[in-house]
């Protein structure tokens, strides 16, 4: 047996997550292979009666394992088995804004910001690897942010209120034949 697999803390994480935001889509917050990466780390605390809490109040944590720009990660080529690509897609928030603070805001340059996002996260896939991908068309269109990036997704699925929340599942193209 490896010294690896008699100590999991030994293991490299094969997950990435470098928008993870308050890690509201993962079931395990604290997932031992996933690196959880943002370029925020911050406590919100906002006033709202709507959630039954006593002292009135609803507090956001982003709190990454990893201080990171998702357009230049610093992870060495085919780093990892999958990633999950979650960027911000509000366009228009205000600055004291819940939905922003929660989803993040798109840049004014939010095109080059996505083009060199998803460039980044298929660089650190392995080959086969998988780019789970997230996006919510309130203020932009799927159509054009697919455009930012040559590979195409296999498959998807519509979610949401209103069906405005896609998840889109991608493969890193393998080695070739004749690369071998």
């Amino acid at each position: 047996m490896s010294e690896a697999s008699e100590n999991p803390q030994l293991l490299q994480p094969s997950v990435l997550d470098p928008c993870c935001g308050s890690r509201m889509m993962w079931f395990d917050r604290q997932n031992p292979n996933v690196i959880f990466g943002d370029q925020r780390h911050e406590v919100i605390t906002v006033t709202d009666r709507s959630h039954g809490k006593a002292d009135g109040t609803r507090t956001l944590r982003i709190e990454p394992d990893v201080m990171l720009d998702f357009r230049d990660l610093p992870f060495p080529d085919g780093a990892f088995k999958l990633v999950a690509f979650d960027p911000p897609h509000l366009e228009r928030a205000g600055p004291k804004s819940w939905l922003a603070a929660k989803y993040g805001k798109l840049s004014d340059n939010w095109r080059e910001d996505l083009r060199l996002g998803f460039a980044e996260c298929f660089r650190v896939l392995e080959p086969h690897g998988v780019l789970v991908f997230k996006w919510n068309e309130t203020h932009v269109k799927l159509k054009e942010v697919l455009a930012l990036t040559p590979e195409q997704p296999l498959f998807g699925q519509v979610s949401g209120r209103g069906g405005l929340t896609h998840w889109l599942v991608f493969m890193k193209p393998g080695r070739t034949q004749e690369a071998k």
